[in-house]
């Protein structure tokens, strides 16, 4: 064999968080995923940590889980804001794909009605992207994806494209899917 095989997705993510309830309220009534498993004793683990799994929805089935939570609440505390780049904790952020267009704006509009902070939307050359953060300060971006009609004729050129959108008011709730930029490599 000459080199590594490609694998074909991320299977989950496990983040340590300071507080498994405040961060199970965050991605359950927040991000919408569904708890679908807690870690109890056994006698071959008789105190284990506080640890829940989360499934997103896929295909009206739920999987083993997508993402876990382990608490330690000796971490230290969030960033007072979240940013991009440039912030104290080892995860950027986690990407969640919403089912459609559709699904994506009727959950931007639940969270700005919960008074959720949208630190970022934009407007990416593959995806259009909500960027929210968690209690523990991890970023969450919440996307749909475009067709791949539009992005796989040049991945790099629409991985740099990207198009600021407004954060807060009705303007943070539009969302412009018909003249989007279709990439193409050079010939």
């Amino acid at each position: 064999m000459s080199g590594p095989v490609t694998p074909v997705g991320v299977n989950h993510i496990v983040l340590n968080v300071r507080d498994l309830d405040e961060s199970h309220a965050f991605w359950t009534d927040v991000v919408g995923l569904k708890q679908v498993g807690e870690l109890k004793k056994t006698p071959q683990r008789p105190n284990p940590p506080r640890m829940r799994f989360y499934s997103c929805d896929h295909d009206g089935k739920m999987n083993h889980h997508d993402i876990a939570l382990v608490e330690n609440r000796e971490l230290p505390a969030p960033p007072k804001e979240w940013g991009m780049f440039g912030m104290p904790v080892a995860v950027n952020h986690i990407a969640i794909t919403l089912p459609n267009r559709e699904a994506w704006l009727q959950h931007l509009e639940y969270l700005q009605g919960k008074g959720v902070k949208f630190n970022r939307r934009v407007e990416h050359g593959m995806t259009h992207s909500l960027y929210i953060n968690d209690p523990n300060g991890y970023g969450v971006e919440l996307l749909y994806e475009l067709p791949r009609e539009v992005w796989e004729g040049d991945i790099d050129a629409a991985l740099n494209y990207a198009t600021a959108r407004p954060t807060e008011g009705k303007e943070a709730l539009e969302d412009e899917h018909e003249n989007v930029p279709v990439f193409r490599a050079a010939e």
